[in-house]
């Protein structure tokens, strides 16, 4: 018996040795990212850019529900674009403007020197979110005030996207002021419906393939720099490699219907009830062994405590313990699989009449590992003991509703952004991400798999819950980092080979 537990002791100390050398040996950039030495930006005047990103909030470009803005509603569309020609007339005087779908999603082309060079694609959206009603007395700022108080900017669109916007032209307008020439031809589109469907961005991506014109990168929003960092607790940037796709489905149990004083057992909405029980209950399978997730947790190792990092070298013994860690907090478990949301309900007309159609909407967001069919499959195979289900597919008037793919990082577009997201936190770690929302950028994939999401700013965790909500604000710094890096990144775009 001694010798036996001496073996196994023995044993045991070998593997843990084993995990531990495993554990020091995790983490570091994926192989192949290009270093990128980047150049000095224009000169940009921080406190004019955020007072034009105040004037610029306020036109009320709200879309609601697809087809906005409706016929003779364009509006803040259009004075919004009659602004951006006065207020940035040196880029206007060196690009060839296009207007597509209705004129209101916009294309600019600046020519470059050699139109052999595959061209820069630069997005941004023009539209904003609505605002609450009976909420706009939560804003220590009227929501579309542009107003700047304490160091920033508020106001519905200061976020997503008009920062985005409005640091593009004034990086652009600066560098057309500074007589810069580009030699890579630099594209601009500005959708004007991103937050309800981007059939802008679909019009405007059809257009370039038609003209056949394949881009060296495409960058549009998504990530940022946060500190601290929800996964390290320190500064990190994150750049958007891929994002998630779109599909919802609807559940619905047909019944006999009737008078509510005499109920059937196991009723349609019973049976819909169990339904959304047992898709809680069975969430589709998670799977960080495939980028972008684990390159991601390999990038950000450094600053990772050694537990979390013993847990992810040796996920053969411990991934179901990496698994519900990461499940626990909402943000972690929609990074690491498709999300199950239950989002709208429909039964009985009246509170005495029984249900003759019940009916649930389920939304899913397609992690990278997963396709709509396999969705289609997993749902049917948790509900099968549920008689009379039917399941069909929701239209949700999203053209290539599915993940992403997986845009690479061994290349000068994710050199350049790895480059200037680095310089901007002064050496923070930069990792690849999985963007949880849609862009107009998965349009874009039809053109290149250069396809990166990322804005060149540094944000504070509390500030990131203004994204569709209340006081939505950046920083007034921000604003200037964001023209100073989308500048670095036009210019060592253009020299890099």
């Amino acid at each position: 018996m001694k010798k036996f537990l001496a073996g196994l002791a023995g044993a045991f100390i070998v593997l843990l040795g084993m995990m531990i050398v495993r554990t020091l040996n995790y983490g570091g950039q994926a192989p192949g990212i290009q270093v990128i030495e980047l150049s000095p930006p224009p000169i940009i005047d921080t406190d004019n850019a955020a007072n034009n990103l105040g004037e610029a909030i306020r036109y009320k470009t709200v879309t609601v529900a697809r087809g906005d803005p409706r016929p003779g509603l364009e509006g803040p569309w259009l004075e919004l674009q009659a602004w951006m020609r006065t207020t940035y007339p040196d880029f206007h005087r060196v690009a060839q403007r296009e207007t597509v779908q209705g004129g209101l999603t916009l294309l600019y082309t600046w020519p470059g020197s050699e139109p052999a060079l595959a061209p820069l694609l630069l997005m941004a959206h023009q539209d904003v979110v609505p605002v609450n009603m009976g909420t706009e007395g939560d804003w220590d700022a009227p929501p579309f005030s542009g107003t700047i108080q304490d160091g920033y900017v508020y106001g519905r669109g200061a976020l997503d996207d008009k920062a985005s916007m409005v640091g593009l032209f004034e990086a652009l307008n600066a560098l057309a002021l500074d007589g810069f020439q580009p030699r890579r031809t630099i594209l601009l589109m500005l959708g004007h419906d991103e937050e309800v469907s981007g059939s802008g961005a679909a019009a405007g991506v059809d257009l370039l393939a038609s003209r056949n014109i394949v881009p060296e990168m495409v960058l549009d929003e998504g990530f940022m720099a946060v500190t601290p960092s929800p996964l390290t607790g320190a500064p990190m940037a994150f750049i958007g490699v891929a994002e998630k796709g779109y599909l919802s489905l609807h559940l619905t149990v047909t019944a006999a219907g009737g008078h509510s004083s005499t109920p059937p057992r196991d009723s349609a909405p019973v049976r819909i009830a169990r339904a959304l029980l047992a898709l809680e209950e069975n969430q589709m399978p998670s799977n960080i062994s495939k980028p972008p997730v684990s390159t991601l947790f390999r990038a950000a190792a450094q600053d990772l405590p050694f537990t979390t990092r013993f847990a992810l070298a040796n996920q053969w013994l411990l991934g179901g313990l990496v698994d519900s860690t990461i499940s626990a907090e909402p943000a972690g478990n929609a990074m690491i699989r498709t999300t199950t949301a239950p989002t709208m309900l429909l039964g009985s007309a009246k509170e005495n009449v029984l249900a003759q159609r019940a009916t649930a909407t389920v939304n899913f967001r397609i992690h990278p590992n997963d396709t709509e069919e396999d969705i289609m499959a997993h749902v049917r195979r948790v509900t099968s003991g549920i008689e009379g289900l039917d399941i069909s597919v929701a239209a949700s008037g999203i053209r290539g509703a599915g993940a992403s793919p997986v845009s690479p990082l061994d290349n000068i577009a994710y050199g350049v952004l790895s480059a200037v997201a680095h310089e901007m936190t002064d050496g923070a770690p930069v990792v690849p991400g999985l963007v949880l929302g849609a862009t107009d950028s998965r349009y874009a994939n039809a053109l290149t798999d250069s396809v990166y999401r990322f804005m060149p700013a540094i944000v504070r965790a509390e500030d990131l819950r203004g994204f569709h909500g209340t006081n939505e604000r950046i920083t007034v710094e921000n604003v200037g980092r964001l023209a100073r890096g989308y500048a670095q990144i036009i210019l060592a775009m253009d020299t890099a080979n």
